[in-house]
């Protein structure tokens, strides 16, 4: 019999489809999965995130035994953990007898390069769970002066053809993301998505967790998430049947108290593999068909999965290795503490940074429009940013976190992701929350003490990149209002703007 190949499969790569497994063999081939500290600690990871993924891995290394594999599993408290990926297999290799490693293409540069060094071959395949490949998207981006979301969706209805009437989109529009911008209100029966219970595998890898990372971010208890693709599968059930037909049109809005509103919060089930992208989008489709759910909600979900999660994947790989490092805007201001602590004034921010926390989770628009909104205005480093995201948040993987915190939200790629920078003042949130309300900040005060602290920062953040965004016809009003604005609101809009950020940094509260 020839020797056997390690089947490598990580945290994020838990689905039954997965392209290694496709090309392996279990009579004589070896699952290796380890839990290593060197993938825990790269960056503070939410201590929730820790014990999803680890206890996620060991149902999964259980399902893979029960249909017949061999598998070598590492615990991260197992004696002999080398505590790296290339560690564990050059262990496991020569313990087997093997001489070869299988693996799928992992979701970020630093594992591809440590897979190419590794002394030993590694066959990287495809990772086949996404709906359109980085062969594919390439193609899509070859000669295009921009690469813009929009465009790339609708070739992607077009290609799957979810949605579609024929060659023409259901409903005879594309993107009904105007119909989707609603403020909530409190509604003692906006719905809760499912908590789910320990098992024995939960409650010994919660005991790890708080043992092994004492010091990391975030709040371990309660620990909600489901682990189990059985259980990923029930959260997609309830979602689309609780809470997606009103999904839509109160998707960009936030509450005091109400963390989720109608949101599915399955992302984080996605991107570790328990869930199927194109699976959700025609579950989805279905609910429409069905007449269960309007097409606004459906459409404007879909458009998240179809769309962004696709597109800022393919942006990703296409741009290269270096993408995350970009700094576009020169921005170099050092993330605040309050980022991590939750530690201050805003109302709206407190909010944002409280909730993930506790749960790890924050949707698309308090991490856009409120703790983004705030780094991009006053100057964050992109590379600080950018690593918050990716350690605060139970869905973050640097192949989805990092063209949306360097792309979207602090424009650090110039322009790559978004043809402008995503900067509002307090109007915006005030708009679609009920944050100003109880905040310690009016939102109604452009300047001076005890005004709004993004309604200053907003027009300092427009006249710091006055030369590189004037001509943009989509920020060109914002200018010729500043220009048209008294000169004394002028000058007292820039000392206030002066004044934050010098207590930024120096570390007072904000």
């Amino acid at each position: 019999m020839s020797a056997p190949r390690l089947i490598l499969i990580l945290g994020d790569q838990l689905s039954p489809d997965l392209s290694a497994l496709d090309s392996a063999d279990k009579s004589r081939d070896v699952i290796v999965m380890a839990e290593v500290r060197a993938e825990g600690t790269y960056v503070p990871h939410h201590a929730k995130k820790i014990a999803l993924i680890l206890a996620a891995m060991r149902h999964f290394a259980d399902d893979l035994r029960r249909d017949g594999w061999a598998v070598a599993y590492t615990p991260l408290d197992d004696p002999h953990n080398t505590h790296s990926i290339g560690g564990e297999l050059l262990r496991r290799a020569e313990e087997h007898g093997a001489s070869s490693v299988i693996a799928t293409t992992p979701g970020e540069w630093r594992l591809r390069q440590l897979l190419d060094d590794l002394p030993l071959p590694v066959r990287q395949h495809p990772d086949t769970r996404f709906i359109c490949s980085e062969t594919d998207f390439s193609g899509w981006a070859e000669g295009r002066k921009t690469l813009r979301m929009e465009y790339f969706y609708r070739e992607m209805r077009r290609k799957t053809g979810i949605l579609m009437d024929g060659d023409h989109p259901e409903g005879g529009k594309w993107n009904y993301d105007h119909d989707n911008r609603k403020p909530a209100r409190a509604d003692l029966f906006m719905p809760q998505p499912l908590h789910h219970q320990y098992d024995e595998v939960v409650t010994q890898v919660l005991a790890l967790v708080e043992r092994e990372y004492p010091d990391t971010f975030g709040t371990l208890h309660p620990f909600w998430f489901a682990t189990t693709r059985a259980g990923a599968e029930a959260a997609r059930d309830w979602f689309m049947a609780e809470a997606l037909p009103r999904f839509g049109d109160y998707q960009d809005a936030m509450l005091e108290g109400e963390k989720f509103l109608y949101h599915s919060i399955l992302s984080p089930y996605l991107n570790i593999g328990l869930l199927d992208p194109l699976d959700l989008c025609q579950r989805a489709e279905a609910e429409y068909r069905a007449g269960r759910a309007p097409l606004n909600a459906v459409e404007g979900y879909i458009r998240q999965i179809l769309g962004w999660r696709e597109f800022v994947r393919g942006v990703y790989f296409h741009e290269g290795p270096d993408y995350a490092a970009r700094n576009a805007l020169n921005a170099n201001r050092d993330l605040p503490w309050f980022y991590w602590s939750g530690e201050t004034d805003m109302a709206c921010m407190k909010s944002a940074i409280g909730q993930t926390i506790e749960d790890a989770y924050a949707h698309h628009i308090q991490r856009l429009m409120v703790t983004g909104n705030f780094a991009l205005l006053a100057g964050l480093d992109p590379q600080q940013v950018h690593e918050w995201y990716l350690a605060v948040y139970a869905d973050a993987f640097e192949w989805v976190e990092a063209p949306n915190t360097v792309g979207m939200v602090l424009f650090a790629d110039g322009g790559i992701v978004g043809s402008k920078p995503y900067a509002a003042s307090g109007a915006y949130i005030n708009r679609m929350s009920d944050h100003c309300k109880g905040c310690a900040y009016s939102v109604s005060r452009k300047s001076g003490e005890g005004c709004c602290p993004f309604n200053p920062l907003y027009w300092d953040f427009l006249l710091r990149h006055r030369d590189r965004f004037a001509r943009n016809p989509r920020m060109a009003q914002m200018y010729r209002t500043w220009d048209r604005m008294d000169e004394g609101k002028r000058d007292e809009s820039r000392a206030s703007a002066t004044d934050l950020l010098a207590r930024l940094d120096a570390g007072q509260r904000i």
